[in-house]
């Protein structure tokens, strides 16, 4: 996966784990709350998986 599909991707599972996370606090429910939680942290490994990509290419075509 390149740099910026890495970064949408990361972005979207931020937000459906931060949609998940909040449903399932406003309902109770504490698995949809965990399972949010747990997207929501993919999706910000995700970005900064993208964003290394970008430094490390970055740095390659300096040399």
């Amino acid at each position: 996966m390149g740099s910026t599909s890495d970064k949408i991707a990361g972005k979207a599972n931020e937000v459906a784990g931060k949609v998940k996370k909040s449903v399932g606090e406003a309902t109770g429910n504490d698995e949809l709350r965990a399972k949010g939680a747990v997207q929501e942290a993919k999706g910000k490994v995700q970005s900064t998986v993208g964003k290394a990509k970008d430094a490390v290419k970055g740095a390659v075509d300096r040399m």
